[in-house]
């Protein structure tokens, strides 16, 4: 009895009939890999998934990619050209034990009828350590031929163990005339996409393509609910139709996984090579996605030494005040104080000078060790310091012409450097001609 369940759900996925009132994003979901738009970089002709998946001999992978690219339809393809049973669970829902009666199920198969068993796993970066390495023996002898999916870093997320019996494809957001060209099929698809179809304009078609971002269920399912308003009203779809049925798009980002990774750096990418509008783009995006302002603040903080420096000193006082006031303010206003702070950042003349120099200075420590002070600067705010020499000989700045004493200040034995190097852009032009000065006086 329960074979014949495993033969329904895998013809199932071989025939690709949804039911009729299935949302049409099921209905439109492509068969075969003719029917798959987008991810040429993975399947195009002749490239090893292409090949593995129409001999009907797939490995196990791991799809990883943004929602709607493609990944449960990659999965149910690869398990209909097999002729294999199609197992589908979700990391969120399964534990160990729905996963020791996959493995079970798929033993029982294999003597039965001999047929494979293909486990699709989505969401597989929420399995823990414990719950992965349970698929191991299954995977490793082929008794199970693992596809799962995630939307994060599988290196981040999915065990060293694990990873290294899988092969990682990364799928991409579809574009926007790849979610078109899914559009105009579900319009002219009668049988499984929209039966006599509302007239929408070609506007309206690109506005779904774009808004959709990348995702081929959101594209779909808006397109839906157009038609259903347009039955409803009599109206022709139009711009503000898919405006009314796309609302807002909800913005793939997680705090605490890939994506948080991806946009920081970006953020801090754009900033540091001063191209402001990119900078505001992805605060924007940080903030919409619930990033913590606290955390940006203090990146614009490091940014502020570590990519302006003295090329802008003002920059760090920049920095600084926008942490206080977002402590101050808090969200959603703080947003104002966060992109003032990213546009001064983006266009200050830019300098990693300190940072270089305290990476020189820090080697020379490394790799030498610290060398003692000469006398003249060790402290002598002790009894019997002067007996030892302490301090013995030491010129006071500020009683020197020009607030500067004749003689170098380093350790006698340290030879490298010089340490600090400024450049020739915004204030530390400036700084640059007083450090050469400096420098002939210290005999350097």
């Amino acid at each position: 009895m329960e074979e014949r369940l495993f033969e329904t759900d895998a013809a199932e996925a071989r025939d690709g009939a949804p039911p009729a009132d299935a949302p049409l994003p099921v209905r439109m979901r492509p068969r075969s890999l003719d029917e798959l738009v987008g991810q040429a970089h993975l399947l195009g002709e002749g490239s090893a998934l292409r090949t593995a998946i129409e001999s009907g001999r797939p490995h196990s992978a791991i799809l990883y990619g943004p929602p709607g690219s493609g990944k449960t339809t990659l999965a149910r393809i690869a398990a209909r050209d097999a002729d294999a049973a199609f197992e589908e669970e979700s990391a969120v829902n399964a534990g160990r034990a729905e996963i020791r009666q996959v493995i079970e199920r798929a033993r029982e198969r294999r003597q039965v009828s001999g047929r494979a068993t293909i486990l699709f796993l989505d969401e597989i970066h929420r399995f823990n350590k414990a719950q992965q390495d349970a698929l191991l023996p299954a995977v490793e002898d082929g008794l199970l031929i693992l596809i799962g999916a995630t939307t994060e870093n599988p290196y981040f997320e999915v065990n060293s163990a694990l990873l290294s019996r899988c092969q990682i494809y990364e799928l991409h957001p579809l574009a926007p005339a790849e979610v078109e060209e899914m559009l105009r099929r579900a319009l002219s698809d009668h049988e499984r996409g929209i039966d006599d179809p509302p007239e929408i304009s070609p506007e309206a078609i690109a506005m779904l393509a774009e808004r959709s971002g990348g995702d081929a269920r959101v594209a779909l399912a808006a397109l839906e609910r157009a038609v259903e308003r347009s039955r409803a009203d009599g109206t022709p779809i139009d711009i503000a139709a898919v405006e009314d049925a796309m609302q807002r798009k909800a913005i793939e980002y997680d705090r605490e996984g890939d994506r948080h990774y991806d946009y920081i750096s970006a953020f801090i990418k754009a900033t540091r090579g001063s191209d402001v509008d990119a900078s505001l783009y992805y605060l924007a995006v940080m903030l919409e996605g619930g990033e913590d302002p606290r955390y940006i603040a203090r990146r614009m903080i490091v940014l502020a030494s570590e990519d302006v420096g003295n090329a802008d000193p003002q920059a760090l006082v920049i920095a600084t005040s926008v942490a206080a006031a977002v402590e101050h303010v808090g969200l959603p206003e703080c947003g104002l104080n966060l992109a003032q702070a990213a546009a001064y950042l983006a266009l200050a003349p830019k300098s990693n000078a300190s940072y270089k120099a305290i990476g020189a200075a820090t080697r020379e420590v490394r790799e030498h060790g610290a060398k003692t002070p000469p006398d003249p600067l060790r402290s002598a705010a002790y009894y019997g310091a002067k007996r030892l020499g302490r301090g013995v000989g030491y010129v006071y700045p500020h009683d020197e012409p020009g607030g500067v004493a004749e003689g170098s200040l380093l350790p006698e034995d340290v030879e490298a450097g010089p340490f600090y190097e400024p450049t020739d852009r915004g204030f530390e032009a400036e700084l640059r001609r007083r450090v050469d000065s400096l420098r002939r006086r210290f005999g350097r």
